[in-house]
């Protein structure tokens, strides 16, 4: 199946990030992609001057016009959709970073709420955000089972095991990471990371410019990057293959060779 992964510079203004999006949605469609997925933050993008009271008045609920807009250009175009948006919730000046799947009848089939939010390294995503609080099940889609994250939730081994575990075949991280002093380092193999200790596809469409390094990724079962987007900005495409998720996790039983069974002995 043919993955479309687009990797852009998002600008403060929503409606013209809009224009954009669908833009490339129609172009993935062109290619007969199965599937195009958007980074983190696709929606706008957000400065530190930006108070947590604006965010929150830019937000919208998950059938505001945002992803409606985009729901309709995937039934138009009969492509599933992947990204994230900035929620309304319903507590006062905080928004909920949300990822989404959308099939090609243009349906939400699914929704997951960034749990880790990225408070290190000198940011503090919880002054503007809330996290959710919980994992999202896989969801059947054309290119396999999706596990969805979102960009720091990667850093956390124990979310992407937890859906291996229950299924997913690929995990999906729409991103935004900020550069800095050995970023694109951790970026490349935690991605690759993801990928071997699961034996499933990662991919991991991002954001380019502003504060961001790019580098978008789709890495497969075994550790090898297919796609790697530097700092182009733009549209890509690759092909994944589900056999290759079954051949490796066959000759490389990592999920089944587990010792759950003795991991609770040591008491933190």
């Amino acid at each position: 199946m043919k993955v479309a992964v687009v990797q852009f510079k998002a600008s403060v203004n929503k409606d013209e990030n809009l224009k954009k999006i669908i833009s490339y949605i129609l172009k993935a469609s062109s290619k007969n992609a199965t599937l195009c997925a958007f980074p983190e933050f696709m929606m706008f993008y957000t400065n530190s001057s930006q108070t947590s009271k604006e965010l929150a008045s830019l937000s919208e609920k998950i059938n505001g016009n945002f992803i409606s807009t985009i729901s309709k250009a995937a039934k138009e175009n009969h492509i599933q959709v992947v990204g994230s948006f900035y929620e309304k919730s319903k507590k006062i000046n905080r928004v909920y970073d949300t990822s989404f799947v959308i099939n090609h009848l243009g349906k939400v089939i699914s929704t997951y709420r960034k749990i880790h939010l990225y408070d290190a390294l000198g940011f503090k995503e919880s002054d503007k955000m809330i996290p959710g609080s919980k994992i999202a099940k896989p969801v059947a889609t054309s290119i396999g089972k999706i596990g969805m994250m979102i960009c720091y939730d990667l850093r956390f081994p124990e979310m992407s095991r937890a859906l291996a575990l229950a299924g997913s075949e690929v995990l999906i991280a729409p991103s935004a990471w900020v550069k800095g002093p050995m970023k694109e380092e951790h970026w490349i193999t935690i991605n690759k990371t993801r990928a071997i200790e699961n034996g499933c596809y990662v991919i991991a469409p991002a954001q380019v410019g502003n504060i961001y390094c790019g580098r978008s990724l789709v890495v497969d079962p075994y550790g090898k990057v297919l796609l790697d987007m530097k700092k182009k900005q733009g549209i890509s495409f690759v092909n994944i293959d589900l056999k290759k998720v079954k051949e490796i996790r066959k000759v490389l039983p990592l999920l089944k060779n587990r010792r759950a069974d003795t991991y609770s002995t040591l008491k933190v």
